[in-house]
């Protein structure tokens, strides 16, 4: 896998559910929030990569709009904007039927350095959405024809961007998705002093119904780390990578 080091980071409530409810707005996870956002910079990764429903919620412009085709199909082969590329700062989208819209190639956040889009596609997608990539600069890389193939994809992040340290935050999808196939090296999940009782909250980890059906994943705890205002951060690794990962 070009020697990644992939990390899945995850901040949840009590029992270990992804918030969807603005649990992790009131005063008392704002410790825990505040801790995660400053392991985000700890990890010192080129980039960090998210799932569809993800991107849609905060980073995308929406959906995509309806395409026209126009012209001859392009082909369906990795684009790389060169300009993008020497940024070193890297979002990378998963979204294999490319779905997502884009005003520009570039995402910036307060807090964050301004990072250079690249959308991860199978040959599901729509030619016509890949000239419109084009159009707005963000680069793609395919990799699956069905479904995502996580190993190829950090195959390319390394040999087209350098890529060698990827930050996995979800959600649970695409978290599940590395991890059972073998490509994160350590879990790393903020825990805040928040539970919540409902039935339809959002797993850290989830197996999409497009995704084989294989067992769980053994880890090996690393740390358990108190942080302040009773949050807690545990580390784990992968069996079999104790010792691989740095």
């Amino acid at each position: 896998m070009g020697g990644n080091h992939v990390y899945s980071l995850s901040y949840v409530c009590l029992p270990g559910w992804e918030d969807r409810r603005g649990l992790f707005c009131r005063p008392r996870a704002a410790p825990a929030l505040a801790a995660y956002g400053a392991l985000r910079e700890d990890y010192r990764c080129q980039a960090i990569l998210y799932g569809t429903t993800t991107m849609l919620g905060g980073f995308a412009d929406g959906p995509a709009p309806r395409l026209p085709r126009q012209g001859a199909p392009l082909a369906k082969e990795d684009s790389v904007n060169p300009q993008g590329q020497r940024m070193g700062q890297f979002v990378v989208s998963v979204d294999p039927k490319g779905s997502l819209a884009f005003s520009g190639p570039v995402l910036e956040r307060k807090g964050r350095p301004a990072a250079h889009v690249i959308q991860a596609v199978t040959e599901q997608v729509d030619p016509a959405y890949l000239t419109y990539l084009r159009q707005v600069g963000v680069s793609y890389l395919f990799a699956g024809k069905e479904q995502l193939d996580c190993p190829l994809l950090l195959e390319k992040l390394a040999a087209r961007f350098g890529v060698q340290r990827l930050m996995v935050a979800g959600g649970g999808v695409v978290n599940w998705s590395f991890l059972q196939a073998g490509c994160v090296d350590e879990v790393s999940l903020v825990v805040a002093p928040v539970a919540d009782g409902s039935t339809t909250a959002v797993s850290s980890f989830e197996r999409g119904g497009f995704l084989p059906n294989r067992g769980p994943v053994a880890l090996s705890l690393a740390e358990a780390k108190p942080l302040a205002g009773d949050g807690l951060w545990l580390r784990y690794t992968a069996r079999g990578k104790e010792k691989t990962a740095p």
